[in-house]
């Protein structure tokens, strides 16, 4: 009876003994709790790196193609700002060269009419000079010259003046020497000293160079 008691208890103290080192096995340290998650952290970083990697790449490829679409775009967009700049200023141009030939066609109006009527005007001139002595070729000849003066004072109301040319010195712009002879006592060299032909003028410009005889 005594042993089976004795066994019983011994039984007993085994199981209370195994109990006990349970919870001792499965006991674990700070510092081996904080070495096992600063192994985990390491590990879980190398694995975001690695991942990471493939990542960069592309990004960098996306980069570089942003980069050179941005470049591409400034250099369409430099070239249509150059075409308007040239487009603006051949306008500015077209509109300059538009406004000069308006004035001048403003300015010498009436210049083919004027030049047409230079002919008949020299005509009723030719008809002056002609010597009469009979009454009625006198008042003929009168008539011309009504006609004649009409026709110089329409002339210089639209701004036609005839050229100044007998005794003047000779000027290459407004005259044309149809001859030359030497310089009498008296004359002045390159002095006009005879007209064959008035000359005139639309406000500044020459309709007609005056036809002359040079002294040289």
């Amino acid at each position: 009876m005594s042993e089976q008691k004795g066994s019983e208890e011994k039984q007993t103290l085994k199981t209370n003994e195994e109990v006990s080192e349970e919870p001792v096995k499965n006991k674990t340290t700070p510092e081996v709790d904080e070495k096992k998650a600063t192994a985990e952290v390491d590990e879980k970083e190398v694995k975001e790196e690695s991942s990471e990697e493939p990542a960069t790449d592309d990004e960098d490829s996306e980069k570089d193609e942003l980069k050179q679409k941005v470049a591409e775009l400034q250099k369409k967009c430099n070239d249509f700002e150059d075409k308007y700049l040239r487009a603006e200023a051949e306008m500015a141009n077209m509109h300059t060269r538009f406004k000069k030939e308006q004035e001048k066609l403003l300015r010498y109006d009436g210049q083919s009419l004027a030049k047409d009527v230079l002919p008949v005007i020299d005509n009723l001139n030719r008809a002056l000079q002609i010597e009469v002595t009979d009454d009625a070729s006198k008042q003929l000849k009168r008539g011309i010259e009504l006609v004649f003066n009409d026709m110089e004072k329409a002339l210089k109301a639209n701004n036609v003046t005839k050229i100044e040319a007998l005794g003047h010195v000779f000027d290459p712009t407004l005259h044309q020497a149809v001859k030359s002879i030497p310089a009498e006592k008296g004359q002045k060299a390159e002095t006009v000293i005879e007209v064959f032909q008035d000359g005139y003028m639309l406000k500044d410009r020459v309709l007609r160079p005056a036809m002359v005889v040079v002294a040289q």
